[in-house]
C-alpha cells in the first residue's frame, strides 16, 4: 500500500494519522468527563478532603491533558500531510447537499482537532495548582499569563469546542456508516487497512463553500456561548484583588488608637507543586500603638478575618470545605497579640485562632512612621496541620504544610 494519497484512496500515512487521532480522541473524552466530575466533587464545599479522590482526579486530569497535547500535535502533522497530498474525491459528488455536509463536517473536524486541545492547554497554562501535563517541557505557554480571567475564558471555550467536536465526530461516524451500510460504497473502505481495489471517483471541482459554512458554524457556537455567559470567567488576578481596602473596625479610643486606611492580607499555598496566591477581601484591625523610646512593649492589636472572603483562584470553593477552613462552622479567624519594639524592627506576639484551634503566633514586621501615618508590612509562615486544615492530606504530595501569610497596611492615628 502506498504511503501517499491518490484521487481514489488514502495512503498509509493518512490512514495512520486518522486512526491514531481516533484512538486519542476516544481516550480523551471519557477521561475528561470523569476527571471533570471529580473536580466538581473536590471543589464543592461539602468535599471531605479524601486523598484517594484527589489522587484519582489528578491522575485522570494528567492523562487527559497529556493525550490532549498529543492530539494537538498529531492534528497539526495530519493537516500538514493532507496539504501536501492529493485529496481523494467524493464517490457521489452529484448529491450536492450530502457532499456539502460531508465537506463541512471535515472542516469542523480539522479545526476542532486543533482548537479543542489548544484551548484546554491555554486553560491549563493560565491556572496553577492542578494536575501536570506529563512531558519535560514545562506547564506554561508563551504569552499566557496566570489569570483566572484567561482560564475562565478558555475553559468555557474548551467546553464549547469539545461539544462542537463531539457533534462533528458523531456526524462523521454516521456518514461513514451510512455509506457502508446503506449505500454499500467504498467510502469507509478507503480508510481501512488493506482496502484492495477501489473505484475511481467521478471528476469534480473543490469549492470554498464548505469551509465558509464551517466558519459560520464556529461563529454561531462562539456567539451563542458568549450570549449564554459560557465564555465568562471572573478575573482574580486583575482589577481589585490585592488593593481592596478591608472592612476596618473603628479605631479604639485613646491617644494610641490607629485606624487602618487600606491594606492587604494575602496567603500563598503550594498545591501539586504550584504556588497559588490569594487574599482575604474582608478583615478588620483594631490597633493600639505608641512608639516607645527603647525596645519594649508598644501596644496591642486584634485582627478579625472573614474566612468566606478568601480569593484563592479556582480552589477558593474547595478551601471553604469541611476538611479545610470549614467556613460554614468557623466563618472567622482571629489574631490577638501584644506589639513589641525590637532592637531592629517590630513583632506582634500572640495567638491565632482558625477553625476553633488557637495556636501561638509571632508576626515580625517593619514599620515606617511619618507623623500621624504609618506603613506596616510583615509576614509569617504557618503549618496548616496546626489548625486541622487538610487533615485528610497528612503529607505534602498534594498540599504543602506551609502557608505563607503576608500583611501590608496603611494606618492613621485616630483624632
Amino acid at each position: 500500500m502506498s504511503r501517499s494519497n491518490t484521487f481514489s484512496s488514502y495512503g498509509s500515512v493518512a490512514k495512520g494519522f486518522h486512526w491514531l487521532t481516533a484512538l486519542l480522541i476516544f481516550s480523551a473524552f471519557p477521561l475528561g468527563y470523569v476527571a471533570n466530575e471529580l473536580a466538581h466533587e473536590i471543589q464543592s464545599p461539602g468535599f471531605d478532603g479524601s486523598q484517594a479522590v484527589i489522587e484519582r482526579a489528578t491522575l485522570l486530569f494528567s492523562l487527559h491533558k497529556t493525550i490532549g497535547v498529543a492530539v494537538f500535535f498529531t492534528a497539526l502533522l495530519r493537516i500538514l500531510w493532507a496539504l501536501s497530498q492529493p485529496k481523494p474525491g467524493l464517490l457521489h459528488p452529484d448529491r450536492k447537499a450530502e457532499a456539502l455536509a460531508a465537506e463541512v463536517v471535515h472542516w469542523l473536524l480539522y479545526g476542532s482537532l486543533v482548537a479543542v486541545p489548544l484551548s484546554g492547554w491555554i486553560h491549563h497554562a493560565a491556572t496553577t495548582g492542578f494536575a501536570p501535563i506529563w512531558w519535560p517541557f514545562g506547564q506554561s505557554l508563551p504569552f499566557v499569563p496566570k489569570s483566572d480571567h484567561v482560564a475562565g475564558l478558555f475553559g468555557g471555550l474548551h467546553w464549547l469546542l469539545v461539544w462542537t467536536l463531539a457533534a462533528a465526530l458523531g456526524l462523521h461516524i454516521a456518514g461513514a456508516l451510512k455509506h457502508h451500510v446503506i449505500d454499500r460504497d467504498a467510502t469507509l473502505r478507503r480508510m481501512l487497512p488493506g482496502s484492495g481495489t477501489l473505484p475511481r471517483p467521478p471528476a469534480q471541482a473543490h469549492s470554498l463553500a464548505p469551509m465558509l459554512v464551517a466558519v459560520v458554524v464556529w461563529g454561531g457556537v462562539l456567539g451563542g456561548g458568549a450570549a449564554l455567559g459560557i465564555l465568562g470567567g471572573h478575573d482574580h488576578d486583575h482589577g481589585t484583588e490585592g488593593t481592596v481596602a478591608p472592612v476596618v473596625a473603628a479605631a479604639p479610643e485613646g491617644a494610641g488608637g490607629w485606624a487602618v486606611q487600606s491594606g492587604t492580607l494575602g496567603i500563598a499555598v503550594t498545591q501539586m507543586g504550584s504556588v497559588i496566591n490569594g487574599s482575604f477581601g474582608e478583615w478588620t484591625a483594631v490597633i493600639n500603638f505608641e512608639e516607645p523610646a527603647a525596645p519594649g512593649p508598644a501596644g496591642d492589636v486584634e485582627v478579625t478575618i472573614a474566612i468566606p472572603s478568601l480569593e484563592l483562584g479556582s480552589v477558593a470553593s474547595q478551601a471553604m470545605g469541611a476538611d479545610y477552613f470549614d467556613s460554614a462552622n468557623f466563618p472567622t479567624a482571629q489574631f490577638t497579640a501584644e506589639i513589641e519594639k525590637l532592637a531592629e524592627g517590630y513583632q506582634a506576639v500572640g495567638t491565632l485562632t482558625i477553625k476553633g484551634e488557637t495556636v501561638p503566633a509571632t508576626l515580625p514586621f517593619d514599620l515606617v512612621l511619618e507623623g500621624d501615618t504609618a506603613k506596616m508590612s510583615g509576614g509569617l509562615t504557618l503549618n496548616r496541620l496546626d489548625f486541622g486544615v487538610g487533615k485528610s492530606l497528612p503529607d505534602e504530595s498534594s498540599l504543602a504544610f506551609a502557608v505563607d501569610v503576608a500583611v501590608e497596611l496603611d494606618a492613621k492615628r485616630a483624632e
